[in-house]
């Protein structure tokens, strides 16, 4: 079979198509034909030798990916061949707080990712994928999809009627924006581009906050719910946005810290959670219980991943150079068939 394997240093480079032999599923392993992967910023900084972790190479990268079983190992009960499965990231946290997950199992490092034309995966770390989409649809769900139902939903109760501000229109964010506004709730989305606030508006957004044109957008997001300020942050700019995510918030309100796109330093003051009692909390992704959950109110409200653009697997460095620009709305997927 055909992988991309990022080779002896870090570096787009050094990503390589190479030749492996099929891999044979060993007892509760399931043999996966890749439909589809797609791209995350953790894959991107992997490649690039950026990521705050370093994992020993070569390595298999990406984490998100769909495929169809073809081979089963021995004491396989939860998939048969011809079922249609997404992989999870963290490949032994089924379910519970996030004490149950181990990084020693992450798929896409250090774990060989979904970058190949098959993979083997434990049947505890797969699920059944969503039948209303496709398989490029499918491929964004794992990390991005994941990340942002977990914070809603599984720690944030997300319930109708509350008011979601999101930052930005790349996966998480649009993920959170299609799930708040399918619960009931109402949805603020800033972002750099009037365009992408349109789309974003066509989505269900509430209200587009351009934060160029604004540049002190709390107090925007404070005129828009008359003071009140929102009830969960989706947080994605890193410490430099926090400080105005804490100023838009309402009393008792939720931040859910996911990314760092705006950059790793920044300071906060402590004292502005305690006043407002604001509730903070990392979002690792999620658990497999998580990713069912959210599966089966992708099928029930029929919801669909919103996809920027396809590329052909083998041209995954194109991919993520496009990535890296910024001009994406939504996922980038990678199509393998």
């Amino acid at each position: 079979m055909k992988a991309i394997v990022l080779q002896n240093s870090p570096g787009l480079n050094n990503l390589t198509l190479v030749e492996r032999p099929i891999p044979t599923p060993r007892r509760q392993e399931i043999l996966v034909r890749v439909g589809a992967t797609a791209l995350n910023y953790r894959d991107v900084e992997i490649a690039n030798g950026t990521y705050h972790t370093a994992f020993n190479l070569p390595l298999v990268p990406l984490s998100d990916g769909v495929g169809e079983v073809v081979a089963v190992g021995d004491d396989v009960t939860r998939f048969k061949v011809g079922d249609r499965v997404c992989s999870t990231f963290w490949q032994r946290w089924v379910g519970g707080s996030f004490r149950m997950a181990e990084a020693s199992y992450q798929r896409g490092g250090p774990v060989d990712g979904l970058l190949a034309e098959y993979a083997v995966l434990d049947e505890q770390a797969a699920v059944f994928t969503p039948k209303n989409l496709t398989d490029v649809e499918a491929a964004t769900l794992p990390c991005a999809a994941v990340t942002a139902w977990h914070a809603l939903v599984t720690e944030g109760a997300i319930k109708a009627g509350d008011t979601v501000l999101v930052q930005g229109t790349g996966g998480v964010s649009l993920f959170a924006l299609q799930f708040a506004h399918a619960s009931g709730a109402r949805v603020i989305v800033t972002s750099s581009s009037d365009e992408k606030l349109t789309r974003a508006a066509a989505l269900g957004a509430f209200v587009g906050i351009n934060y160029r044109k604004s540049p002190e957008w709390s107090e925007a997001v404070l005129e828009v719910t008359e003071g009140r300020g929102v009830d969960h942050v989706i947080e994605v700019g890193g410490p430099r946005s926090f400080q105005q995510s804490l100023k838009a918030c309402a009393r008792r309100g939720q931040i859910n810290v996911i990314g760092y796109l705006g950059g790793k330093e920044g300071s906060i003051n402590p004292l502005d959670i305690f006043t407002r009692q604001i509730v903070v909390r990392g979002i690792p992704v999620g658990s497999r219980e998580s990713f069912e959950a959210m599966n089966r109110a992708i099928e029930a409200n029929d919801l669909h991943p919103v996809i920027d653009r396809t590329f052909p697997w083998t041209d995954v460095a194109g991919a993520i150079r496009y990535l890296e620009a910024g001009a994406h709305f939504g996922k980038i997927g990678l199509i393998h068939n």
